[in-house]
């Protein structure tokens, strides 16, 4: 049997939908008014959102309004939604720096950044962890070999993305001595020569600076990361500016 009401007023009362019979009180929970027990499913929103019961509650698309937001939850400033197991996102998320994530952000300066996969030879029971090298640049690198040529071609992005007169190169002989000098270098080749213009087989490494964003300001007074001084590169700032110039500082490498 069903019922069709155009409102339904639960004055001072409490809205239980549920089995017949179904004590609500056993649970624990003690009868409060304006309250509801509903045992579910439960869908919210526009009618065809949801096709089965894929959960307890189901929230789909505001089908009145028009409101571009589905479930806004205001809570006491701490602990607005608790949940207890995994949460599982498709989407993007605004954690906006809070609790354990602010906790990370201010403790990373003084740990690695590693990554810890499972071990890729031992399998299963074994771990392998590797940290990132680190150092006083937002800098990038290339590396290669090069075999019966003269010249290191550098990545075609490079002219926009580095300082052409931050750029140093390691170079390693394979095979014999063949005293490898740079020559020259510009923002699209590493020009190479060889004793007695012998052929050239070695490996390279080639580093620079990035110019895209501001140098890296290595050393600076404050009591914790917050202190930086560019503070576009606090978290809880929107629309970041990474090439601000109000807070551009000396460059860290400069070879040329």
């Amino acid at each position: 049997m069903a019922f069709i009401f155009d409102e339904v007023d639960v004055n001072n009362g409490q809205l239980i939908v549920a089995e017949d019979g179904v004590d609500v009180k056993s649970s624990g929970v003690k009868k409060t008014k304006h309250s509801a027990f509903i045992e579910g499913p439960v869908q919210i929103g526009n009618v065809g959102d949801y096709t089965s019961a894929q959960g307890t509650v189901m929230i789909g698309k505001d089908g009145n309004t028009g409101s571009p937001v589905s479930l806004y939850v205001k809570g006491d400033g701490t602990n607005a939604v608790y949940i207890e197991g995994d949460l599982f996102v498709t989407g993007a998320t605004d954690t906006g720096n809070k609790g354990k994530l602010a906790s990370r952000f201010g403790q990373a300066d003084d740990r690695p950044k590693p990554f810890d996969i499972q071990h890729p030879s031992k399998g299963e029971g074994h771990r392998l962890r590797y940290a990132c090298i680190e150092g006083p640049e937002v800098g990038v690198y290339c590396r290669g070999r090069v075999k019966n040529e003269k010249i290191i071609r550098l990545p075609s992005y490079w002219k926009d993305l580095v300082h052409n007169d931050s750029i140093s190169v390691q170079l390693q002989p394979i095979g014999a001595h063949q005293d490898i000098i740079v020559k020259r270098w510009d923002d699209q080749y590493i020009h190479l020569q060889a004793q007695g213009g012998l052929p050239i087989n070695c490996f390279y490494h080639v580093y620079a600076e990035r110019k895209d964003i501001n140098p890296l300001v290595v050393e600076y007074e404050g009591d914790s990361w917050k202190d930086y001084p560019d503070p576009n590169f606090n978290p809880d700032v929107e629309n970041p500016n990474f090439n601000d110039e109000r807070y551009r500082s000396h460059r860290n490498t400069i070879t040329g």
